[in-house]
């Protein structure tokens, strides 16, 4: 038993961690997903105004 815990405890850092990583990782992909669709409206937008312009 003293074994079964010992090995437990030496994992929960390797968990802390990996939990850690996984959830900074998910916040990157969010964040660069919401910046290509704000950049593509953007630049939508800005097509948008150049049309208008010349025509």
């Amino acid at each position: 038993m003293d074994t079964l815990l010992a090995a437990l405890a030496a994992l929960i850092p390797s968990i802390g961690v990996g939990l850690l990583f996984w959830l900074a990782m998910r916040k990157i992909m969010h964040a660069d997903r919401n910046e290509r669709l704000a950049l593509e409206q953007h630049e939508a937008q800005a097509r948008e105004k150049s049309e208008d312009r010349h025509a």
